[in-house]
């Protein structure tokens, strides 16, 4: 009887044994699967910086990057997400206006590479070239303040008017020191400029609104910022202490890229091109 129970403790102890054994083994096999391929979330405002954005993404995907493309209808949240850290990076922004959110928010983010340029321009369907613009003609400009300024010193740089000196994008109508012609400023909402250009002789457009009006940059368009005026060349944005991520990096070479630059011509046609 002895000899019985003995043999069944036994038995026991060994299917226990196996069992353990089988555990170890199956968890071993788990072990070595490599590890998932973190995702890099990149914010960026519906319309033209997500597109961008997703031809960047498909193209970090061939380099062995998983990025994600969150899309936001606002200017704000995307600054609040990138430095509450539930984004990597976003790309929809100027760096004046993300030097702005981080003065107002006490955060810590900065640009790590430009990306497109979204140029501010003077349109007209009544002149070809700002030397025609009669005497006493009408111009509309952006009723904001801050685009209000960047249109007025737009029109002093294409050598309509002269502003006061010093006074920079913060110009307003009444920061006009010379107007050989006789200009008449009417300032309006800058989604209406567009359709203002029947009833106006000019008008200062910025590109979004240039873009989801449909006009056409070649055919109406007099005169532009340059490449490298700051309001217009957008951002690839990342918290300060990650810009030297090396991930991060080779994204912001990707807006560079051949594959985007290509896309970027098909689709935009014009409207926006890479930044240098």
């Amino acid at each position: 009887m002895k000899s019985k129970k003995l043999a069944l403790v036994l038995a026991g102890l060994l299917g226990l044994s196996l069992l353990a054994a089988g555990c170890g083994g199956s968890q071993k096999k788990e072990e070595s699967k490599p590890a998932a391929k973190k995702v890099i979330k990149i914010g960026a405002t519906a319309g033209p910086h997500a597109d961008v954005v997703h031809a960047v993404a498909d193209e970090a995907k061939k380099q062995g990057l998983n990025v994600e493309v969150v899309e936001f209808s606002d200017y704000i949240t995307p600054d609040k997400a990138l430095a509450d850290g539930d984004l990597d990076l976003n790309s929809y922004q100027h760096a004046p206006f993300l030097a702005n959110f981080c003065k107002q928010n006490k955060a810590d983010l900065v640009p790590i590479g430009n990306t497109i340029l979204m140029r501010m321009g003077i349109y007209s369907n009544k002149v070809h070239d700002v030397k025609d613009i009669p005497e006493g003609a009408t111009v509309a400009i952006p009723n904001d303040p801050t685009n209000g300024g960047r249109g007025l010193v737009l029109l002093e740089k294409a050598g309509i008017i002269k502003l006061k000196e010093g006074v920079g994008f913060k110009a307003t109508t009444a920061d006009v020191a010379e107007n050989p012609k006789h200009l008449v400023f009417k300032e309006l909402e800058a989604a209406q400029l567009p359709r203002s250009l029947n009833d106006v002789d000019v008008a200062v457009i910025t590109m979004n609104y240039v873009m989801s009006s449909g006009m056409d940059v070649k055919k109406q368009g007099l005169f532009w910022e340059k490449d490298d005026e700051p309001l217009a060349v957008m951002v690839l944005a990342a918290r300060a202490k990650d810009k030297d991520n090396p991930e991060y990096k080779k994204i912001a070479e990707l807006f560079h890229s051949d594959a985007v630059k290509k896309f970027i011509e098909e689709k935009f046609k014009g409207t926006i091109v890479p930044a240098k």
